[in-house]
């Protein structure tokens, strides 16, 4: 009698004992390299808007140390306390990580407005063709698939690992130009417009796209993440965010107005989405 009597007990107890909630799942996100560096916000959000989707509670954190891009993609390759990293997408990263092939930036960081020294406006007014611009030095980060894509198209490029740095020597004018997305030149400008300008009459073009990537094996990551962003583009979400952080900065732009030169990408994956126009930027 007295089992008995313990057992129900327990069964009692257990029918009313508040529900177990589950533990939540923290993703890792990579802190940028210098504080004024803005480019996180867009992604951060999107990130935690699409997993909010996902039947497992996660939360979405930044990782405490900034790191150079390169850095961050070796430990998300290596799981080592980074889980998704938003980045330009080459045939070689998606060799090493698992990308989830929705362009977040709808395919805008491969139309590259030129941020130029103040001083050189008129060398610029001259730029004719692709050609006028190969007398001439860029500068990028030198583990940016950018970097290869220029070079691949005859232009001079200079490289290196400091991001902020690109922005003194332009300012010094040790570069000529530094190529930069329609979405992050604004935003990098305010930062230094006593010295710098934006170019107004051209715009390099190139496919190319920013994904989130996982690390290799993180198929439950991965699957929540795509599952995610589908519901945000099917529900309107994805494109009112789009818009809200880059509607402004695509205006502004003006690209119709301006002489497009068009770059080939040999670092292209083959299995971007091209065919899902819904997916890209028109101009």
């Amino acid at each position: 009698m007295f089992f008995f009597r313990w057992r129900l007990f327990l069964l009692i107890a257990a029918l009313c004992a508040p529900s177990i909630v589950a533990a939540e799942v923290v993703v890792r996100y990579p802190r940028p390299e210098s504080a004024p560096d803005e480019r996180s916000y867009y992604p951060l959000r999107l990130l935690a808007m699409a997993l909010e989707r996902a039947d497992i509670a996660y939360r979405v954190e930044q990782h405490p140390v900034r790191m150079l891009q390169g850095r961050a993609l070796l430990r998300l390759e290596n799981g080592d306390g980074i889980d998704v990293v938003s980045t330009m997408t080459s045939t070689e990263r998606e060799a090493r990580l698992l990308p989830i092939r929705i362009p977040l930036d709808k395919g805008l960081i491969g139309w590259r407005l030129l941020l130029i020294n103040k001083t050189h406006a008129s060398t610029f007014n001259a730029l004719r063709s692709i050609n006028d611009l190969k007398r001439l030095t860029a500068g990028q980060g030198s583990d940016w698939p950018d970097t290869s894509i220029l070079r691949a198209n005859g232009l001079n490029v200079y490289g290196t690992s400091n991001y902020a740095a690109l922005f003194s020597m332009l300012e010094s004018e040790r570069i000529d130009y530094f190529p930069r997305s329609v979405t992050e030149i604004w935003a990098e400008l305010a930062l230094y417009q006593q010295r710098l300008a934006v170019e107004p009459s051209v715009v390099l073009h190139y496919p190319t796209a920013i994904y989130f990537f996982v690390r290799q094996g993180n198929t439950q990551l991965a699957a929540d993440i795509t599952d995610g962003l589908e519901k945000m583009i099917a529900d309107g979400s994805f494109e009112k965010l789009f818009q809200r952080y880059y509607g402004a900065t695509i205006r502004k732009a003006a690209l119709k107005e301006r002489r497009v030169f068009e770059l080939k990408n040999p670092l292209m994956p083959k299995d971007m989405p091209i065919g899902r126009k819904a997916l890209w930027f028109h101009e």
